[in-house]
């Protein structure tokens, strides 16, 4: 299998200088056979703005885990609206690895992510709210602490409300801890709700 994809690669490289190197060219190199043509054109893409929609849709498509890494990474280069609809419509994949590539490259745009954190934190799929709180692990935004009070004020779900406790034991400042008691009361019976919310007061009454 090595060997294979050495040819492919030489073959490739052979005639990657004929090949167009335009936007249009490389977009239907997206599509070619060979990944390693794909990987390269999906590289060089990062150049154009306009392609954030044809890399998103290949990206949802695509199996060949370099050539992911490079779509994710030019996505995250361009970070346009497009840019980022389409690393957000990750999150909803079945696909792990796909899933998380996502959120790595959303950690990375925080002017890009912070005008679309609100919908985020209030999707209707917990799930994507647990990740955006993931999200703002890495976001540094100014802003993260009160997005995350919001959460644990307002969502119904334990995991998101757990999820986003456990992150205020890290940025959390005195603001949150009257929301921290009240997360408490609002989950009575549920210890782990208990453990990270007390867990984030002793945190920041620490300082």
């Amino acid at each position: 299998m090595a060997i294979i994809k050495r040819k492919e690669a030489q073959t490739f490289q052979k005639d990657r200088r004929s090949r167009p190197r335009d936007l249009a060219g490389l977009i239907a190199a997206l599509s070619d056979s060979n990944p390693v043509a794909r990987r390269w054109a999906a590289r060089d893409l990062a150049e154009f703005a306009d392609a954030a929609a044809a890399l998103a849709e290949r990206l949802e498509e695509e199996t060949e885990a370099t050539v992911r890494e490079a779509i994710l990474s030019s996505l995250a280069k361009i970070g346009n609206p497009l840019a980022v609809g389409g690393l957000v419509r990750c999150l909803r994949s079945e696909d792990a690895a796909l899933r998380n590539g996502a959120i790595e490259a959303l950690k990375n745009l925080p002017e890009a992510v912070a005008p679309i954190m609100d919908s985020l934190l209030t999707d209707t799929d917990p799930d994507v709210r647990i990740f955006a709180v993931n999200i703002l692990e890495s976001l540094r935004h100014p802003d993260i602490e009160k997005w995350l009070i919001k959460v644990i004020r307002e969502d119904g779900h334990l995991n998101v409300c757990a999820t986003a406790a456990d992150l205020l034991s890290e940025v959390g400042t005195e603001a949150a801890n009257d929301p921290l008691e009240a997360l408490k009361q609002r989950f009575p019976d549920e210890p782990y709700i208990a453990f990270v919310a007390d867990l984030a007061l002793q945190r920041i009454r620490r300082g």
